[in-house]
């Protein structure tokens, strides 16, 4: 055309397709769509070798059905006067276990810091709580104002590093989540310095841990995070063995599918289990990899019922042998938690035992007087007995944790997180009342009496 050149060209052709937009609404969506494509190319897949998974070791002789049946609980944690949510566990060279949780006055209090304990193998008990890190240090480290933490995720690498990640917010809720790391090379002994991850080119904003990652040959590891800001979805982190970013791969888009469990099945096959997130009663669902996470099968949901609560899921540990499922199979609350077992393929499910549960059957509430005798019954008998002379002070703490209802108490089982050991013996910690970080061990003989 003459008198034209090819940018009035394009700029006439742009204002008959926006003949609404100015021109420096024009110019701000097209930096938009700059950022929109260098932001899809950051999370494209570079060019790298995407090594296999590294699988559990095989179980020892003590792991197998030739013991008798093994059923223990415990409590992890001992502050009475604390929230303590969230834990997660690592297991140490001397047959021994690690265990990560959060603890404050209540969730989001900026009194929350990340507590731990040890397991003795030999006398069978969790020592003293610890602190890992508080609002005070993450803030030093990374240099910038800390509100609140979360969600602690610990896990030993196969070259013995162990590894701390942790949820942190700067400004608003979860929504506006950060992940931190920190490694220790003498098992837990010493620590890094706190690290944020900087997993988005968007202020780094909505990426939060809740399961632990899955490691593979080249000692890399795929961090399973989640997203609740716009969109509720999970993602595969892809972190060299230094904790670095190599890449980052969709589990599940939309609004519905967070928190992922990940049960390597072999060196190339996975699948995640995954939070109905949706806030209404709906499904597990699960998703699936055959090429060691790089990509993931869109979500499917399975035949149990999850409201918009965290589960955990391990690989029983022979091949063929099938997945362990602990999760609130209910349509709301979460006053039961129950132990599944499914086969590789997912198709059939089987109930094998209800490890914690409401006296009430329908979870209804109780009223507060015979709340606390039902809640010390449980108390004691699951190992509380060392806190006996706390009892009085324990039990001031639940007006404002379990008693928020005019008509009565509630009981909650939550946030399960499954280790199998070494030596073939499953722990498993969660949430115990919003009280206190609950540890049950056992072993395959006991499952085996289950069927």
């Amino acid at each position: 055309m003459p008198g034209c050149n090819d940018d009035t060209m394009r700029d006439e052709s742009t204002m008959r397709l926006f003949p609404k937009l100015t021109e420096i609404q024009l110019r701000v969506a097209a930096l938009v769509l700059t950022v929109v494509i260098f932001a899809s190319a950051w999370i494209t897949h570079p060019d790298h070798d995407w090594s296999p998974f590294s699988l559990p070791a095989p179980m020892t002789v003590s792991g197998s059905s030739n013991e008798p049946p093994v059923f223990e609980s415990r409590f992890i944690s001992s502050s009475i006067d604390d929230v303590a949510h969230s834990a997660s566990l690592a297991p140490l060279p001397d047959g021994g276990l690690i265990a990560a949780w959060f603890a404050g006055s209540r969730e989001g209090s900026p009194s929350v810091v990340i507590r731990g304990a040890r397991y003795d193998p030999v006398k069978k008990e969790w020592g003293a709580e610890f602190t890992f890190v508080d609002r005070a240090l993450t803030q030093r480290s990374v240099r910038r104002h800390i509100r609140k933490l979360g969600n602690p995720v610990i896990a030993m690498a196969p070259d013995d590093r162990l590894w701390l990640f942790y949820v942190s917010v700067s400004v608003g809720g979860w929504a506006m989540s950060s992940i931190n790391a920190m490694y220790s090379d003498d098992f837990g002994q010493s620590w890094s310095a706190p690290r944020r991850l900087i997993t988005s080119p968007f202020f780094n904003l909505s990426t939060l841990v809740r399961s632990a990652p899955l490691f593979h040959r080249d000692g890399s590891m795929g961090l399973p995070v989640y997203h609740e800001f716009i969109g509720k979805f999970a993602e595969y982190l892809y972190l060299d063995r230094d904790g670095r970013i190599k890449d980052k791969l969709r589990i599940s888009r939309g609004r519905d599918a967070i928190q992922a469990t990940l049960v390597p099945l072999s060196e190339t096959a996975a699948v995640a289990m995954l939070r109905y997130a949706s806030g209404t009663a709906g499904n597990v669902l699960f998703s699936r990899t055959a090429d060691a996470g790089r990509t993931w099968s869109a979500p499917q949901p399975a035949p149990l019922n999850n409201q918009d609560s965290s589960l955990a899921a391990v690989a029983l540990g022979k091949s063929g042998g099938g997945i362990l499922v602990a999760l609130n199979n209910l349509p709301l609350g979460r006053f039961r938690l129950s132990l599944f077992h499914t086969d590789p393929e997912l198709r059939g499910w089987r109930e094998l035992a209800i490890l914690d549960e409401s006296p009430d059957a329908h979870g209804n509430l109780i009223e507060p007087a015979r709340y606390k005798a039902l809640l010390m019954e449980k108390f004691l008998r699951t190992g509380g007995s060392r806190h006996r002379e706390m009892v009085d002070e324990f039990l001031q703490h639940l007006d404002h944790r379990m008693c928020r209802h005019a008509a009565g108490c509630e009981f909650e089982y939550e946030y399960p997180f499954f280790l199998r050991a070494a030596d073939g013996r499953f722990h498993l910690a969660y949430t115990w009342n919003n009280s206190f970080i609950k540890h049950v061990v056992f072993n395959r003989a006991w499952l085996e009496s289950r069927q």
